[in-house]
């Protein structure tokens, strides 16, 4: 049998997250294959860790806790020493906290190979962690980006080499994610699943919602959590949605609520590449989003889904009264999205692009 290549993911904890739920997706994938996944983190407590655990990956805690204290040489410490006796040829970072920790000490540990990512804007990082994000760039040997723009981004504004630059769209589990069961029966559900943060703009939503007027065949469900959630139930009260407009917080079983959501909505401010937005298509919602990021490298306009401008309440407002009064093009809408995820950003298809990239990287 073919010797394995030892590679260690990093992020920073295992709990909810999109960057988490990849990270976790991609090293179940890849064991079994010619690389050995190690998944490292600095909290190994969320429920992401059973997965990994139940799939044979091992999991190593690092003691970090704040890159002011002490513990940060001890976790570097700890991270060569992994490296070393596990003969890791691959250390990857996913995350902005790993990226900041994980790169460095893994240089200075004489890792083989170095790879970090970026899966969200860097104008959502400024100041100094900006300052030495650009610091580790110069460290590794390539940057994982989950969309086009970012990649562009990182190009245009941080002045990033573009061989540096590797493309690998984020994935779903079509097993999990799917259309099967949905029901179509009662008034028509507009939703959302989503962190409730400033960037994610619920606010928009809420808005445009409000401006359908106080009709009785549709509703809003709302589901997540976040420090932009009081601000997001105060709006709704002012515009007198009642219960029109549910809030509902974050869950674990996002497929299940995905097939009760007739529109999904995506208002975000700023968008690198969504999961939420993915599978919410693979689901069988009709997808409606802001024109920013990668959300036009998932929705074709007016083929897959609509897209509208950021912030631009009486636009999303349109969409919304668009597909509430022809149900055919909100079903044929529906149809082609669901098909367009299912054919292009499957987690299998997703590891086979990161397999690629290492391959690549090993090469030299």
């Amino acid at each position: 049998m073919a010797k394995t290549c030892p590679v260690l993911l990093m992020t920073r904890s295992l709990g909810l997250g999109g960057t988490e739920r990849q990270l976790t997706e991609i090293a179940k994938a890849l064991a079994g294959s010619e690389f050995e996944p190690h998944v490292g983190c600095f909290d190994a407590d969320g429920f992401r860790a059973r997965e990994l655990e139940a799939s044979g990956v091992p999991i190593v805690k690092f003691p970090v806790r704040s890159f002011l204290r002490p513990g940060l040489l001890a976790g570097a410490i700890a991270l060569g020493r992994y490296v070393k006796e596990h003969a890791i040829q691959i250390v990857h970072t996913f995350d902005v906290p790993l990226n900041l920790f994980g790169v460095p000490a893994a240089r200075l540990y004489r890792a083989p190979h170095v790879i970090s990512s970026q899966r969200a804007f860097r104008a959502l990082t400024p100041g100094l962690r900006r300052r030495m994000l650009r610091f580790t760039d110069q460290l590794v040997d390539a940057i994982v980006v989950n969309s086009e723009a970012v990649g562009r981004d990182l190009i245009e504004t941080d002045h990033v080499p573009p061989r540096l630059i590797h493309l690998c769209y984020n994935g779903i589990d079509s097993s999990l994610f799917h259309a099967d069961g949905r029901s179509f029966k009662g008034p028509a559900v507009i939703g959302v699943i989503s962190a409730l943060r400033p960037e994610k703009s619920i606010e928009t939503l809420i808005e445009a919602f409000g401006q359908l007027g106080p009709r009785t065949d549709v509703h809003l469900r709302i589901i997540g959590s976040g420090s932009a959630l009081a601000a997001s139930q105060a709006l709704a009260a002012r515009l007198n949605l009642g219960d029109r407009c549910r809030f509902e917080p974050a869950t674990v079983s996002v497929a299940d609520a995905l097939r009760e959501i007739d529109i999904f909505v995506l208002p975000s401010a700023s968008e690198s590449f969504s999961n939420s937005l993915m599978e919410a298509m693979a689901c069988g919602c009709c997808a409606v989003a802001s024109r920013v990021g990668g959300n036009s490298e998932l929705i074709a306009d007016r083929e897959t889904g609509l897209l509208f401008s950021a912030g631009a309440t009486g636009e999303l407002a349109a969409c919304l009264d668009l597909l509430l009064r022809d149900g055919e093009l909100r079903r044929r809408l529906a149809v082609a999205g669901n098909r367009r995820i299912h054919d292009r950003f499957t987690i299998a298809r997703s590891a086979g692009v990161m397999e690629e990239i290492y391959r690549n990287v090993l090469a030299g």
